[in-house]
């Protein structure tokens, strides 16, 4: 296998690696990840299913069900209006399984490179930070499709009316690459927010900030999650508030989980 000949060039003794083997070991490690993302990328155009679906299709149909089920009752449909529009939106399902997939073996493979470095005491303490990181953005991506787009695409949908008094009516017709263009937006925006207690646990770790100064910056702190929120969500209130409260439930968090942290 090509994974095993390049990690066989890379088990050198430790004591006896320069830092042009270690420079080398981080390249194989790497390339085992972009591999790792090439390999699930043409993965995602294969198709297998009864119906002729590759999983880029059935990845963009989960991601599409929120709006379908309120628009497919009166009809609706979603369009693309440039010729190559439906292409490169497969394309970008796909770049998007892949990043989502290949994140976790980016992450192992930087830990085995880093992990010969550490005491054990050290491996021990930074192995939750690395194992919380997939998890927490899971969460945040899981609150964003389950909890807040549905609620979005609700109050955007209000703004639909039929024709009356001679009026032309009011009719929702997305663009595919514009609708999954914010969904991906809202996805990585909340998964990315989830990773606050990972930041500021490991700043606290690593004596940079003290529990105190996260404290003491709350004001400040809360008001930079309204902002963040009005930046990355759309412009309504409900979804920038959804955004907004769990961060700043995550930083009173991280206050006290990075006291047990200064006294452990």
């Amino acid at each position: 296998m090509i994974f095993e000949n390049i990690m066989a060039k890379t088990k050198k003794s430790e004591q006896n690696m320069t830092l042009l083997d270690h420079l080398i070991e981080l390249r194989n490690r790497l390339l085992i990840s972009f591999c790792a993302f090439i390999f699930l990328f043409f993965l995602c155009f294969i198709k297998f299913t009864t119906n002729n679906q590759n999983l880029a299709d059935i990845v963009y149909n989960f991601l599409q069900a929120p709006l379908a089920s309120q628009i497919s009752e009166n009809g609706g449909r979603m369009i693309y209006t440039a010729l190559h529009e439906g292409f490169f939106t497969q394309v970008k399902v796909a770049f998007f399984i892949s990043l989502c997939v290949s994140l976790p073996i980016f992450l192992i493979q930087i830990w085995r490179f880093v992990a010969p470095g550490l005491y054990q005491n050290e491996k021990k303490a930074f192995l939750p930070f690395l194992l919380a990181t997939p998890v927490l953005f899971v969460a945040g991506a899981a609150m964003v499709y389950y909890i807040v787009i549905p609620l979005a695409w609700d109050f955007f949908l209000s703004f639909q009316a039929n024709g009356v008094d001679g009026s032309l009516p009011i009719e929702l017709e997305p663009r595919i690459s514009e609708y999954l263009s914010l969904v991906m937006k809202l996805i990585f925006a909340f998964g990315l927010c989830f990773e606050l207690p990972v930041i500021l646990l490991l700043l606290v770790k690593t004596g940079i900030i003290t529990p105190d100064d996260l404290a003491n910056k709350r004001k400040y702190a809360i008001l930079t999650a309204f902002v963040i929120a009005a930046i990355l969500t759309p412009p309504d209130v409900i979804s920038q508030i959804l955004l907004a409260l769990p961060i700043i439930v995550l930083y009173e968090i991280s206050i006290i989980f990075s006291k047990f942290l200064i006294k452990s």
